[in-house]
């Protein structure tokens, strides 16, 4: 059974067509390594003239969130959205090199208006914290990408309703394994991604959260400190 997730999964599944945000995935990402860290890189410049781009944002707009039946539907669905958001906040304030520096500390990036889902306008504070955390399922930390360097990385793929179980085991099981902003592993201490200091609450027990996907670390092992966070932008 799925971490956190309250149903087992449906063989039937009432979600967008996300043709158009795959393709995007599918062309514009890339393996790179910046300011040492490795991750997936964004081409931002032609994401924004893509048309599967509009079209993504359309696929939002447009679809009717109250068909979103089950809690596999509404977090692969909410995860899809907020990262195709993210990847809007940056572009409607382009060039930037930090998606902070759209906001201020007054007024945060998180909280402008990123967007509409289902004729609605929302931000990406309320996608996360006010949807997504409040479904219990710790996974959706390495799966939503805040458009930073030090973020997990985007997925080469939407996110569905049918795979999601395996698709944020993997999104976990790789993001512990980049020592560059994942999990740093020295002998029997460890340095975490500051997500799980931030959001410590949903994760439980750090270490066992973490053995879950790296069982090779043993139990007495301990978390001495956290890797630093890099906002920088993940693509160009």
């Amino acid at each position: 059974m799925a971490f956190g997730l309250l149903y087992p999964p449906l063989l039937r599944s009432d979600e967008p067509d996300w043709t158009h945000y795959a393709s995007i995935l599918d062309k514009h990402i890339t393996q790179q390594r910046k300011q040492g860290v490795t991750l997936a890189w964004l081409d931002y410049t032609a994401i924004k003239v893509d048309q599967d781009y509009i079209k993504s944002l359309e696929t939002l707009e447009n679809f009717p969130v109250e068909r979103l039946a089950s809690d596999e539907e509404k977090i692969a669905f909410y995860i899809n959205a907020y990262n195709i958001l993210a990847i809007k906040m940056v572009l409607d304030h382009w060039p930037v090199k930090s998606i902070k520096d759209v906001g201020s500390w007054f007024n945060p990036v998180w909280k402008k208006t990123a967007g509409t889902i289902s004729e609605k306008k929302t931000t990406l504070n309320e996608i996360e914290h006010n949807i997504l955390r409040s479904m219990g399922e710790p996974r959706i930390h390495m799966a939503i990408v805040c458009a930073s360097l030090s973020c997990p990385d985007l997925r080469r793929e939407p996110y569905s309703a049918a795979n999601l179980d395996a698709q944020l085991d993997e999104q976990v099981k790789q993001f512990f394994n980049n020592q560059d902003k994942g999990l740093e592993v020295s002998k029997s201490s460890l340095r975490t991604s500051k997500i799980l200091d931030w959001f410590s609450e949903d994760f439980g027990n750090p270490l066992e959260f973490i053995r879950k996907y790296r069982p090779e670390i043993t139990k007495n092992a301990t978390i001495t400190g956290y890797l630093n966070y890099n906002w920088s932008l993940n693509g160009k």
